[in-house]
């Protein structure tokens, strides 16, 4: 019998993370926990891409590039209002993820991987030279923070903290009902099988193309966040690095889960941090580590302990009776032409 339940799970998990600002020793330990969450935002969309989906997409981090800038240029050099510029950062993100779809996933496995690669490449180089646009290398500085609402000021550490929170939630919740729908299941299929989705009658280009672009949007977003909190942004935000530290984020939590990629994107920067005390040899202990880890839980840390669950559940099952001889010939004979399941 279960100690927690999921929902009392993540109720436990929503009340630590709004008590922690109460818990943190100074708005440092603020910072790193508002940017693991603005990077548990994006890592959570490309879950939805590569753990749901089956599509490894390393553009990733340039579609967030694409959400910042949208906040950065608009606010900074059209004076628009931050909300305003924030709203349109993923749709941004995902009108450019629909052109970059439609060509890249025509190809499959590592090929598509590549083509992103160097989608992700072309961002950056865009985004660096582009000077009359994205500033180049100089980068967009002096970015507003978003504006009060209310009482609210979310120039503040605290407040900001609660802001990047409640957009956390909000795409948990977004993607639990996603996850858990028709749509989700589409998006397994897929991941399981082209072959097997199109047999079942599986639109795939299409299917394909709406989890790349909700992916990107997830991206996009979270860029766009990343900048009101930064309020600075250079071209190495479009670094493929962080796209990795994004997949390395999934792989230890636990890829294809809702709460792996949240726990590897606050676990591992958090590690990080304590680790700075051993300046250049910090990954000499951290590498081990990660090593260990992929070893001894090949399917992430939540991905692992589900496994382990469904085997005691299985074996907890009673096993179904076979049926004896007098009750197969107790069965009646089908009918000549008669087809079966």
């Amino acid at each position: 019998m279960k100690l927690i339940r999921p929902a009392t799970g993540w109720l436990l998990l929503l009340a630590l993370a709004l008590a922690f600002p109460f818990m943190a020793g100074n708005d440092y330990h603020l910072t790193v926990m508002s940017t693991a969450y603005i990077y548990a935002i994006a890592t959570i969309g490309l879950n939805l891409i590569t753990g749901y989906t089956g599509q490894f997409n390393l553009a990733h981090s340039g579609f967030m590039a694409v959400g910042a800038y949208t906040v950065g240029i608009l606010t900074v050099d059209h004076g628009m209002s931050f909300w305003l510029a924030f709203g349109l950062s993923g749709f941004v993100a995902a009108f450019l993820g629909f052109f970059v779809g439609i060509v890249s996933l025509r190809l499959k496995t590592h090929f598509f991987s590549i083509f992103t690669l160097c989608v992700g490449y072309i961002m950056y180089l865009v985004i660096e030279k582009w000077e009359s646009l994205t500033h180049g290398t100089v980068g967009i500085m002096g970015i507003p923070a978003p504006e009060n609402i209310g009482p609210l000021d979310f120039s503040e550490a605290r407040t900001q903290y609660y802001l990047v929170l409640f957009f956390l939630v909000a795409s948990l919740w977004i993607m639990h009902r996603i996850v858990h729908s028709l749509l989700g299941r589409t998006f397994m299929a897929i991941r399981n099988g082209d072959d097997l989705a199109q047999a079942l009658g599986i639109n795939l280009m299409r299917n394909k193309l709406l989890a790349f672009m909700l992916s990107v949007f997830f991206s996009g977003l979270a860029g766009g966040l990343y900048a009101g909190y930064v309020r600075f942004l250079g071209p190495g935000i479009a670094g493929v690095e962080h796209t990795f530290d994004m997949t390395m984020y999934m792989l230890i939590g636990g890829i294809g889960t809702l709460l792996g990629p949240l726990l590897g994107a606050i676990s591992i920067p958090w590690l990080t941090q304590y680790l700075q005390v051993l300046q250049e040899y910090r990954f000499v202990v951290f590498g081990p580590v990660l090593v260990l880890l992929v070893i001894f839980l090949p399917y992430g840390i939540v991905g692992t302990y589900l496994n382990r669950q469904r085997r005691k559940a299985a074996l907890r099952a009673p096993a179904a009776p076979a049926p004896s001889a007098d009750m197969a010939s107790a069965q009646p004979a089908p009918k000549q032409g008669a087809t079966h399941a």
